[in-house]
């Protein structure tokens, strides 16, 4: 078949006329949903970064691969589909409209990535608003330079900031022979937490490996049936909060539980075949890296991590209690930190900084040692605007939580800022409540950050 013979059966083959409507808008948001599945798969294929997970039907899944990839077409197809997805938005039921928005804006994401894909690039924040639904606020460098100085004021010794946080961080860093039992038992942990407020699917499991030679320190391989593949990547040396944080991010109430409560209660209790295609480069991405982030405070509620690295995991890795305090303080104000990150990217992807620049910006205003600010520039190199997914994405999630709390006590009466019962047991019940909805629905940034 030619490549013009090709294009045409792709896409009026694959996708059916745009003319084509069916009298039951259920049954046309559903054809629509499983051509939006089959494109994405399509996609797929070439773009080997595209799909993240895949548990919905065989059948969905394409048959052939063309030589060609047929970027003109595919972007036309997506044109064609957001429009008959505007024509049901607001047309049809509230949970007809909300699906029909969900799916226009991870199309949307499609299409900015088929262009990234081909070489057609653009700059930082427009990738990002195509991409992700968002742009990320900027700050300037001397907002940066504030955080440092309080910094300054509670770090031990004397020269420059970064040097003297270093100091205080090898302290605590996992010894190798160690990841294993202390990754273990931060997740158990974490699962634990996790299950005394959620009822999660019956038979849910996952595998936990270790890997080298990734861009990223941890990640989540989602196989449905409420089933992941955890890697953590060993490339850097572990420090103690690394563990409980991406050990928490990667599985409970992390990409684990967001993952198996969208497969359960959208895929599989209400048949919706869009959620069961999650691609990487989309909206969908803000929910769940920034709720995956979120989560990690959630279940480490204020001093709880360093009550746990001290009791738990640093007798479990062989190291010294001493100073424990002190640096998750300083930890809590480095976290500040984490949007300069951003600012790397945007330079990198703006091509307004060098690597070299981008590494020596990191170390100065994140505070990361050499060899993980050369991992975070690899990060970028390979998944450009995605890294606001986790500062941005997380503020949002929490601002969202806390905006619904305080909504929920104005409407019960209660002053604002007091959890109903005047505990925080009531608050963290109610945050746990608000985020497990949250993790079960098509939610969208703009609805997240309006």
């Amino acid at each position: 078949m030619n490549r013009l013979k090709y294009l045409l059966f792709f896409t009026a083959g694959l996708i059916w006329s745009c003319s084509e409507m069916h009298p039951d808008k259920d049954q046309e948001l559903n054809a629509l949903a499983e051509r939006y599945v089959r494109l994405g798969l399509f996609i797929g294929q070439y773009d080997t970064d595209f799909v993240d997970a895949y548990y919905g039907p065989d059948s969905l899944k394409p048959k052939t691969k063309p030589a060609v990839f047929p970027k003109d077409s595919i972007l036309s197809t997506i044109a064609a589909m957001q429009e008959e997805l505007a024509g049901l938005s607001g047309s049809s039921s509230d949970t007809n409209s909300q699906r029909a928005n969900w799916m226009a804006g991870q199309l949307t994401a499609f299409g900015r990535r088929v262009k990234i894909f081909t070489g057609e690039t653009g700059t930082f924040d427009d990738e990002s608003k195509d991409l992700f639904g968002v742009k990320a606020p900027e700050y300037p460098a001397n907002h940066y330079q504030r955080l440092i100085d309080s910094l300054d004021r509670i770090l031990p010794g004397s020269g420059n900031v970064q040097d003297r946080f270093q100091v205080l961080a090898k302290r605590f860093i996992i010894p190798k022979d160690k990841l294993d039992t202390v990754f273990k038992a931060t997740i158990a942990e974490a699962r634990k937490r996790t299950v005394a407020h959620y009822d999660l699917p019956a038979g849910e499991t996952f595998t936990l490996g270790y890997v080298t030679g990734k861009p990223w320190s941890g990640y989540n391989w989602y196989k449905g049936n409420y089933t992941s593949e955890i890697q953590i990547n060993t490339d850097t040396r572990i420090f103690i909060e690394r563990a409980i944080d991406v050990g928490s991010h990667e599985s409970y109430p992390g990409h684990h539980v967001y993952n198996m409560l969208l497969e359960k209660n959208l895929y599989r209790d209400k048949g919706w075949v869009e959620i069961s295609l999650y691609p990487l480069f989309s909206p969908q991405s803000f929910i769940a890296e920034g709720s995956a982030n979120y989560g990690i405070e959630l279940v480490f509620p204020g001093d709880e991590k360093i009550r746990f690295s001290r009791d738990i995991i640093l007798p479990l890795a062989g190291l010294d209690t001493t100073h424990i305090g002190l640096y998750f303080k300083a930890l809590a104000i480095r976290g500040k930190l984490n949007y300069a990150r951003n600012e790397a990217a945007r330079g990198l992807v703006n091509k307004t900084m060098t690597e070299k620049q981008a590494v020596d910006w990191l170390q100065k205003y994140c505070l990361y040692n050499e060899e993980t600010a050369l991992k975070s520039v690899g990060f970028v190199k390979k998944y450009r605007s995605y890294v606001i997914n986790y500062n941005y994405g997380q503020d949002a999630v929490e601002r969202y939580i806390e905006h619904g709390l305080q909504e929920q006590l104005i409407q019960a009466g209660e002053t604002a800022g007091m959890p109903a019962t005047g505990n925080i047991k009531e608050a963290s019940s109610r945050r746990w409540n608000m985020f497990e909805k949250l993790l079960s629905n098509p939610t969208t940034p703009a609805e997240l950050i309006k």
